[in-house]
């Protein structure tokens, strides 16, 4: 079931009442029963992959809960079989994880059997969450979860496993049953998925249109047309994603509960580290946390630092275990996109940008200490998001091109065949848009910007529509739910529920 639904209103809005209606202390059951008719809804038997995933992640918290309660004599003993402990979870899940998702193309790179197995909803985004939770009660951070159904609650909890947010059990659980109920929580959950539809209904799926008919048929079209298609793209998944997670949000906020920040602003970032740690944070927090802090202080790694540091002069030899680590953790972030060899691809050039940018940042340094350039001038600002948004720009020919060799050879007409006739002779409204669409997508685009804008110099934008009467803040929820109603009764092809994070 997609956000972006009329049977998902329907269920939002039953399960609105049953959670307002029934006394506290039965809230978290309401949400449960939610959460699993929301997964089941897109196939039951894909719900055994979720119950298999909430099983052997449970069952080892309890294990690991019981191994840290024992006294320390045990000494190595206690801590190999914790070590096995979650090395056995950790090998089951990411199991499940690769056989549905990458094993087929393996299998036609080796001439193996395929398995065919479809994707279930949400499948990366609880197997991480659930993994991170096995970890942090192995590090003692977090005291196992007792109870089976609330548990599988926080894996199943339907606002999060479309695309997101990765949550932490210790930021979630809790949540559950305490979660404070008001009509302010409910109005602002309202309005912040509004906010979301509209991103996702109006901006989004229309420049889909243009992205998917110019990556469909790129022999139609001209290298100017490819760098148009992907902008596009760019418009698509940017409203897409940051429209999912408002969604999310929103709608976990009706309910009183706080999801993690999972987006903010990346449009604003000023480096390509920046960037992603703003887009799909928790994603990036959890690479950091799981996969960059273990791998750096690691002995391999530790091995490599004392290497490098002995035959590597100067400030490089001490940042090669990080550029390492860092360019490990974006492989893997490609990786974690799909077995696709664009993906891969996609995931190593974000990774070579990220470590040449730790490898030289002494050299960047003393380059704008020599040319004496204000490190807080509005201009080496401006610099520097138009080169971050050039790079992310480069970037997005590989995720959306069908192939590899495809984005190199699109990439390649961009600057050499660009065809500029093609952007007078009326070739722009081949793709099954009107004039008006495009009015729509630039005036949809201005308006979001604008609202980043004001929000990244710090301005509340609820916390002012609050300040206004209630006539004011009911027109601000009823404007956008006659605009997505017009658009589902009048939008025609531009009509599409599918969330492009669903894929992975």
């Amino acid at each position: 079931m997609s956000f972006f639904t009329l049977q998902f209103a329907a269920l939002l809005a039953a399960a609105l009442i049953f959670y307002y209606a029934l006394p506290k202390k039965c809230g978290w059951v309401v949400l449960l029963a939610v959460s699993l008719a929301f997964y089941a809804w897109g196939g039951v038997k894909t719900i055994f992959y979720l119950l298999f995933t909430a099983g052997t992640t449970y069952a080892s918290g309890l294990i690991l809960g019981r191994f840290n309660r024992r006294d320390a004599d045990e000494g190595k003993v206690r801590a190999a079989r914790k070590k096995l402990t979650v090395a056995a979870c950790v090998l089951l899940n990411f199991s499940v994880l690769f056989a549905v998702k990458y094993w087929d193309q393996a299998a036609g790179l080796f001439s193996l059997p395929r398995l065919s197995l479809v994707l279930p909803l949400g499948l990366s985004f609880y197997t991480f969450a659930s993994i991170g939770y096995v970890i942090d009660c192995y590090r003692g951070k977090q005291s196992p979860e007792k109870n089976p159904l609330k548990y599988l609650l926080f894996v199943s909890f339907f606002p999060t496993v479309v695309q997101g947010p990765i949550s932490r059990f210790g930021q979630l659980a809790p949540q559950f049953t305490a979660a404070e109920r008001s009509a302010d929580n409910v109005k602002r959950g309202l309005q912040t998925a509004m906010w979301g539809c509209l991103k996702k209904l109006i901006v989004a799926n229309r420049a889909a249109v243009v992205a998917d008919a110019v990556f469909a048929n790129p022999e139609n079209y001209g290298g100017a047309f490819y760098a148009i298609g992907v902008l596009f793209y760019c418009i698509q998944l940017y409203c897409d994603f940051s429209g999912g997670i408002d969604v999310a949000r929103g709608v976990a906020l009706t309910f009183g509960i706080d999801l993690t920040e999972n987006f903010k602003r990346p449009i604003f970032a000023v480096s390509l580290a920046d960037y992603w740690r703003r887009w799909h944070i928790t994603l990036g927090t959890w690479m950091r946390d799981y996969v960059f802090y273990p791998l750096s202080f690691s002995r391999p790694m530790g091995a490599i630092s004392r290497f490098a540091r002995k035959h590597v002069k100067g400030k490089a030899g001490k940042v090669i275990p990080t550029a390492a680590a860092t360019f490990v953790v974006y492989l893997l972030i490609g990786i974690w996109h799909g077995s696709s060899l664009k993906y891969i691809f996609f995931g190593l050039y974000n990774g070579a940008i990220m470590t040449a940018s730790v490898l030289l940042a002494g050299v960047y340094s003393s380059t704008r200490n020599k040319l004496k350039i204000n490190e807080k001038g509005a201009p080496l600002h401006f610099f520097r998001l138009v080169r971050t948004m050039a790079i992310v720009f480069v970037g997005r020919y590989f995720t959306r091109a069908p192939r590899l060799l495809a984005a190199f050879a699109m990439l390649g007409r961009t600057f050499t065949h660009p065809c500029l006739y093609q952007l007078t002779d009326g070739t722009a409204l081949t793709f099954g848009l009107t004039a008006f669409d495009f009015a729509v997508i630039a005036a949809g685009v201005a308006v979001i910007l604008a609202v980043e804008f004001f929000e990244e110099r710090g301005a509340k934008i609820l916390d002012a529509l609050d300040r206004k009467g209630a006539l004011v803040q009911f027109v601000f929820i009823l404007i956008p739910l006659a605009i997505i109603t017009a658009q589902a009764a009048f939008g025609g092809d531009a009509i599409d529920a599918s969330s492009i994070y669903r894929q992975f």
